[in-house]
């Protein structure tokens, strides 16, 4: 069976099927996380049934086991909407979809993780977390319960997301009937535009050297702003991700690199902070 041939009143992809899928992102969101792929073994077992049922084709499924085994990271707790969102689209277009997969993942990651780390990282343990130990301190068994429930509350708000993400999916590609291309360019555009957006926020490198003739002092890191801001970082950027596009290059051994070629520069004065 194809996407092509799957009757518009039979849906591909069920109720028991994203019940089941959820599940498994409840139970295996974070199997196996690394700092290399972080999540990405995670998502690939919660979305192996999905692709098995989207993917007959043999070729198809390896390329889509593969493509959901990149990296991926964000708040587990509401990434099941990203999972809903794309099991949606990969129903809808298979294997065409694939670049616009890409782009869904890496633009909504990192906002997802945001709002999640914020919301039920810190703003409920702090509010809910100190009512309820403040409580029983007080030798009130009522903080326990408030905390628990607090909990459950959340684990029912968290299984509720992928069936959202799925729906609102479904709306997305409904109202652009046959206009997937557009969708994979922005979803490509939003995920560039986050990790762009990233770069002077998350790489801090300046170039502390300067150069003096006479009553003339000129600081290097002044000169390359002038020329464009976060300069640096946006070529060590840009010279990372060529490094991981070398055969025996991987994540791994960038990392080691950095930290060498970066302790080697920092102790000469080139490169600080």
């Amino acid at each position: 069976m194809t996407m092509e041939n799957t009757k518009i009143n039979e849906p591909l992809i069920t109720k028991k099927d994203i019940f089941r899928t959820n599940w498994r992102w409840l139970w295996s969101s974070q199997i196996c996380w690394n700092y290399e792929r972080m999540m990405s073994t995670g998502y690939l077992y919660t979305m192996l049934p999905i692709l098995k049922k989207i993917y007959p084709e043999k070729d198809d499924f390896i390329e889509m086991m593969s493509i959901h085994n990149q990296f991926f990271n964000t708040n587990a707790y509401v990434g099941g909407f990203i999972v809903g969102m794309d099991i949606a689209l990969e129903e809808k277009s298979g294997i065409k979809a694939k670049n616009a997969v890409i782009g869904l993942k890496t633009g909504l990651m990192g906002p997802f993780a945001g709002v999640g780390d914020t919301i039920i990282g810190v703003i409920l343990p702090t509010i809910f977390g100190s009512i309820g130990s403040y409580m029983g301190l007080k030798g009130n068994p009522v903080g326990a319960l408030l905390w628990l429930l607090v909990n459950f509350m959340v684990l029912f708000l968290r299984f509720g997301l992928m069936p959202l993400g799925y729906l609102q999916g479904e709306k997305l590609i409904s109202s652009t009937e046959n206009k997937l291309n557009r969708i994979t360019d922005a979803a490509i555009l939003l995920g560039v535009t986050v990790v762009g957006g990233l770069i002077p926020n998350v790489v801090s490198t300046k170039v502390p050297l300067v150069f003096e003739m006479g009553k003339v002092t000129l600081k290097a890191q002044t000169v390359l702003d002038e020329i464009m801001p976060s300069l640096v970082p946006i070529v060590l950027v840009l010279l990372s991700y060529w490094l991981l596009g070398k055969k025996k290059m991987n994540s791994t051994r960038l990392i080691v690199l950095t930290m060498i070629v970066g302790i080697i520069l920092g102790g000469l004065g080139i490169l600080s902070k």
